[in-house]
């Protein structure tokens, strides 16, 4: 008899081959890992030729991104059909949202008490008509384009093929409700089309797995360009902000994100071990959102339902920001101490105020959170945004872990959840964390 495979299964048993049969040499997380580090070299050796490989990072990155809103509608639309009671989905979505405004806002908090204490801009005594205005330019017109209400109404697209053509994750997550709802609703006669769209599930977790056979490559790509384009060099005049951000952002996740798993019974470091391939890749590509077809597979590999999956890490990757949370605060912070910008507790305050909603808009795609920060900054006319242009050319270091305290965020949101659900008992979850990935 032939056992069939889950997509989750699928993915698990051909992107993350951990067997003890299998060789060391063809684990993911250990090519990742050796095309990092091949990287690096390169980058150090040979600059110009390091900066030549970003198309193997941008490719490898397309092909993800190019089948991740198809990933998410077929599991949000199979998972809610199936299910038999639908008030568990508003009442998931309500969980969601409040458990992703207290943490994000915890982290916002975490990061304005560090830069307080810390005070990583002081002694810069940078003169502002001396800093590159124009670079910041382009990303200060696009976050002022952005309000809260527009945000809101960019939910909703234009029309359905409008959101897979954007590959805007909200507006295929909202599309794929209607699905579900809709289908649901129609019972029996929408059985066929749910075993459609089933198959459909089955067939692109299929192609995740292959293209995840490139991922050593495209991280080879990205890690190079990162290093060969602002160089190891580039860091000392802002190795505090780098390292207190990073130094930050890893307190964070074993202190913050480890107590809620403690509270949810589950190991942190169990869990950060068994996504140790996606740690890797959003480190080497600087996006979060690379590793939504991958971690949405071993969530649900532990037991998670797929329609909570497929609400709980989408929407994360929007709302629930924990890395750009704590980079938004302590980069305010930073730019207006470099710049010997007085900040009252009001400002202080009214920065916290606004970048709970700005951070909101802030995807996991690299580029984003700095816009958001931007115009967090401009309600402040006291803090110069020309500033932003001291943290820019290493912005590249501070989204790499900016990117994977989301991703790890989302992650430890999505099992506190299905925990909350009773879809995982304590032992089950421990048991699948100490399976290989």
């Amino acid at each position: 008899m032939t056992e069939t495979l889950t997509p989750a299964q699928s993915v698990s048993a051909n992107a993350t081959p951990a067997s003890r049969k299998t060789p060391f040499y063809r684990v993911l997380w250990v090519q990742v890992l050796v095309a990092m580090a091949l990287a690096i070299v390169l980058g150090y050796v040979d600059p110009a030729r390091a900066i030549a490989m970003k198309p193997l990072g941008d490719a490898f990155i397309r092909m993800i991104t190019m089948i991740i809103t198809l990933i998410i509608f077929c599991t949000v639309v199979t998972g809610i059909a199936g299910m038999e009671n639908l008030k568990k989905v508003g009442r998931v979505g309500g969980l969601a949202l409040l458990y992703f405004e207290i943490v994000s806002t915890v982290a916002l908090l975490i990061g304005l008490v560090v830069g307080n204490v810390v005070h990583p801009g002081s002694g810069f005594n940078v003169n502002v008509a001396a800093l590159d205005a124009k670079s910041v330019a382009d990303y200060a017109g696009q976050a002022k384009a952005q309000s809260v209400t527009e945000f809101l109404m960019h939910i909703i697209p234009t029309t359905v093929v409008d959101a897979f053509a954007k590959g805007d994750i909200l507006e295929v997550v909202f599309v794929a409700l209607l699905f579900g709802f809709a289908l649901s609703a129609a019972g029996a006669r929408a059985k066929p089309l749910v075993e459609v769209i089933d198959s459909l599930t089955h067939v692109v977790f299929r192609i995740v797995s292959i293209l995840m056979i490139f991922a050593p490559i495209g991280a080879f790509g990205a890690m190079a360009y990162t290093v060969g384009k602002f160089g190891l060099a580039s860091l000392g005049p802002l190795a505090k902000l780098i390292a207190t951000f990073w130094l930050t952002s890893t307190l964070f996740v074993v202190i913050v994100l480890g107590a809620i798993a403690w509270a949810a019974h589950f190991n942190i470091f169990r869990f950060l071990a068994y996504i140790k391939e996606e740690i890797l890749l959003v480190l080497a590509v600087s996006s979060s959102e690379i590793a939504i077809p991958t971690l949405m597979a071993k969530l649900e590999k532990l037991g998670c339902s797929k329609s909570l999956v497929g609400l709980i890490v989408p929407t994360g990757f929007t709302f629930n920001t924990d890395g750009t949370s704590l980079y938004m605060t302590l980069a305010a912070l930073f730019v207006a101490q470099a710049t010997n910008t007085h900040l009252t507790l009001t400002q202080q305050l009214t920065i916290l105020a606004v970048a709970v909603l700005t951070s909101k808009g802030a995807s996991g795609v690299q580029g984003a959170s700095f816009i958001a920060l931007v115009a967090t900054l401009s309600v402040i006319p006291t803090i110069p945004v020309a500033g932003m242009a001291l943290i820019l050319g290493i912005d590249r270091f501070l989204s790499m872990f900016r990117a994977l305290v989301n991703m790890i965020g989302n992650g430890v949101a999505t099992l506190v959840l299905a925990r909350w659900e009773g879809e995982l008992d304590s032992e089950t979850l421990r048991q699948g964390l100490a399976q290989p990935s």
